[in-house]
């Protein structure tokens, strides 16, 4: 007869063979998981001591911790100025018309592309997200060949057709909402549409089998099946956006636009002001305050959009 002493151990060394046995079967995930977790420290972790310099008057000779501690004072240059309301009020503005017309688009390209087989799907899916992979300098020369007041094609061939004089479509700041929403949303729906695209070929194709069955429509499938089954990705995909409300696409905003001050009241968001301010200060401590204030306004937005949804629909919520 074993003594309770003799088995225990016995017992201890099984339990230690079969942890050993799960986590060598999943070695070759964490490998694999390795590169984006160490990614993930550098850029995300590694800086976060770094944000005391928000609050600090920076010294380059006297370092980050060393240099003199002023409080809320780098705060003060996003609030304080006579440009404040036009920054914030563009930042969110074009924000949500990008969350709402981006999204709306990528859903109806997903929708025609799953209809879509064959080689033509492989070659629409491509070309539509060429743009996402363009960088936004060579953009912004596209914009400039298109709306040049010299030689652009639509200075240049467009308006003679309709008899009309050229536009100066870089000093009049009132056409620079819709190019940009334009051009906003011919770079990223490409994107987005794939990932709204992968979510319909993991459907269950019964369900549109039995529809067709049934005598419904395509329109009529895609309301009551496939819009319904897509919300839990729409919903994830508007949260994540919604926490970066308050960042831009600085290529977007300062290439695109090509720089020209007439186009401030129209194109400036908070990131090409403070690095515009960046440029002509060249206060680092001021540039860090915005950060961490987009980042704390994006943080509480994300956590009450996803409180509103989980009150909602508690299951399409993200915790």
């Amino acid at each position: 007869m074993m003594s309770k002493a003799q088995k225990q151990p016995a017992a201890s060394t099984g339990r230690n063979k079969m942890t050993w046995r799960r986590f060598r079967r999943y070695i070759p995930i964490y490998v694999i998981m390795l590169p984006g977790l160490i990614y993930l420290f550098i850029n995300n972790y590694m800086p976060l001591p770094g944000l005391v310099v928000a609050f600090k008057q920076y010294n380059a000779r006297k370092g980050i911790y060393k240099s003199d501690w002023i409080g809320f004072k780098n705060f003060e240059y996003l609030f304080t100025t006579n440009d404040a309301w036009v920054i914030t009020r563009n930042t969110i503005a074009y924000n949500l018309a990008f969350i709402v017309i981006n999204t709306a688009l990528a859903i109806v390209v997903a929708i025609i592309l799953s209809e879509i087989w064959g080689k033509a799907k492989k070659f629409y899916q491509s070309a539509i997200l060429l743009p996402y992979l363009i960088s936004s300098v060579i953009i912004g020369y596209l914009v400039f060949s298109f709306f040049s007041v010299e030689n652009g094609f639509i200075n240049s061939v467009i308006m003679p057709l309709f008899g009309k004089e050229g536009i100066s479509w870089y000093s009049e700041a009132k056409y620079w909402p819709f190019i940009i929403l334009f051009v906003s949303a011919w770079k990223s729906v490409g994107y987005n549409c794939i990932i709204y695209l992968a979510t319909l070929m993991g459907f269950d194709r019964s369900y549109y089998e039995s529809a067709q069955i049934d005598g419904a429509t395509k329109l009529q499938q895609i309301r009551y099946i496939t819009l319904p089954m897509l919300k839990p990705t729409v919903i994830m995909l508007t949260l994540m956006a919604i926490g970066r409300i308050f960042y831009s696409d600085f290529g977007l905003f300062y290439q695109v636009p090509m720089n020209q001050g007439a186009l401030y009241s129209t194109t400036q968001t908070i990131d090409t002001y403070v690095y515009r301010g960046l440029l002509q200060l060249g206060n680092i401590a001021m540039s860090a305050a915005a950060g961490v204030y987009q980042s704390i306004v994006g943080f509480i937005l994300i956590l009450t959009a996803n409180l509103v949804v989980r009150r909602i629909d508690k299951e399409s919520a993200l915790w």
